[in-house]
């Protein structure tokens, strides 16, 4: 793979400035959206009031713990405008998520956060080891999504030659990549399964192909799946951190030249990490959910929003300002099996050991009785896989999950293509407990 370690002297000087610069700017701009969000969102002047707080309470970093926390509830509570802190004449753009468990959430910007937004998702693509005059194939959906346009942002203010295909039509996708020979690609790691799969299917070898790096987000993934697309595609493949509530695509990335977790744009978002269950605040180092403060949004501030990840926060290294650790998964997303703690990641890892299985997977829930039942649909990786290998392969897979994680699971290994490919997100969890 190529060294793509983007030159020192093109960085922004924030990135590399001293811990007590970062902090100076972070206070000074904390106090400033604290009282933007008090005296412009009716929601925040109550929460802030029925907790006795005010934005004049905060002197230093660590009196924001004094401060409510915002959840997603607040924000559909308050559909469409009730959060924005500007006349809805100021917006230059609106996104919303698809509400599909619920009132979708909305979020808008003014210029000027369209201008900031453009910056930290150039920071980020230039970080993964983009340059100007580079080519950028863009899988992430556009639409209200903010996946596809928030790194469409990104490339146009880093100088990219950008290609918006968005997701489906995967022959296209890998028609574009070979005729068009982009440098990089952003894409869910989902997705980009799914795109290697249709590599095989036409007989193109990956490996041959221009990427030099895959940007992937929108869900948790791991690094042996990291891996995995890295000898499939002979590229880089790093992580980016973004939800749209905070922003969208950009509030954190990794660095190309480290993989060592995601420095988040400390200039822009303020991050913590909490204690899910007490809601109090823990030591960097220490795992627990990770909420965010918004510094220099003007169209919807945002106060300590829970973002139900799980991380932790490490001291910088590429850069200066903190990373978190890859999300591991979300407190919600969370299975209790049976007492034992279970994240769809670690189905992942346990099942990218077992050779002759694909990284395609779902996990079914179940109560046919008094118990919760997990099983695990995979699929076979290749088509000459006979019946023995087949049932070799589920029992090695069972007997891995069981060494690593603690619980007895029930292994379903369908013919290749058998688990439905995503297009965006990857579904992973189908809960039949409460059918009737």
């Amino acid at each position: 793979m190529k060294d793509l370690t983007p030159a020192r002297e093109t960085l922004d000087p924030i990135e590399i400035a001293s811990r007590d610069e970062i902090s100076a700017l972070q206070l000074d701009r904390l106090k400033w959206s604290l009282r933007h969000a008090y005296d412009n969102v009716p929601f925040y002047r109550k929460s802030f009031d029925d907790a006795g707080v005010h934005p004049d309470d905060l002197h230093d970093l660590s009196d924001l713990a004094k401060f409510p926390f915002t959840v997603k509830t607040d924000l559909r509570d308050n559909y469409p405008f009730g959060m924005f802190a500007v006349p809805r004449e100021q917006l230059a753009r609106i996104h919303a998520s698809s509400g599909t468990t619920g009132q979708p959430t909305v979020v808008g910007y003014t210029k000027t956060d369209l201008e900031n937004w453009g910056s930290v998702v150039a920071r980020s693509l230039r970080a993964a080891g983009l340059k100007p005059g580079d080519m950028l194939h863009n899988a992430y959906g556009y639409g209200l999504f903010t996946g596809g346009l928030g790194i469409h942002l990104g490339a146009d203010k880093l100088g990219i030659s950008t290609v918006p295909i968005s997701g489906g039509m995967t022959p296209r996708q890998v028609r574009l990549i070979e005729d068009f020979k982009p440098n990089g690609i952003t894409v869910t790691p989902s997705y980009a399964l799914s795109i290697l799969d249709e590599y095989a299917r036409q007989g193109i070898n990956p490996r041959q192909s221009s990427l030099d790096v895959g940007i992937f987000g929108a869900e948790p993934w791991t690094n042996a799946m990291r891996t995995e697309i890295e000898q499939a595609f002979g590229m880089h493949a790093v992580d980016i951190y973004g939800l749209s509530e905070i922003m969208g695509p950009g509030v954190s990335s990794e660095c190309v030249e480290t993989k060592d977790g995601l420095h988040i744009w400390e200039d822009h978002f303020y991050p913590e990490v909490i204690n899910p269950e007490t809601g109090q605040p823990v030591a960097d180092g220490e795992t627990g959910e990770l909420v965010f403060t918004s510094l220099t949004k003007e169209a919807f501030p945002i106060i300590r929003y829970r973002t139900r990840d799980l991380t932790r926060l490490l001291a910088g290294s590429a850069r200066s300002m903190r990373r978190m650790e890859k999300v591991t998964g979300r407190s919600d997303d969370m299975i209790i099996l049976r007492g034992v703690n279970v994240f769809p990641t670690q189905i992942e890892e346990a099942l990218m050991t077992i050779p002759d299985l694909a990284p395609h997977f779902q996990i079914e829930l179940s109560k046919p009785g008094r118990m919760d039942k997990m099983r695990v649909l995979c699929e076979c990786a290749h088509l000459d896989i006979n019946a023995n290998a087949r049932s070799a392969a589920a029992a090695a897979l069972a007997g891995q999950i069981k060494q690593t994680i603690g619980i007895s699971v029930q292994i379903d290994v369908s013919d290749v293509g058998g688990i439905p490919r995503s297009e965006g997100k990857a579904v992973r969890i189908i809960d039949k407990r409460n059918d009737p």
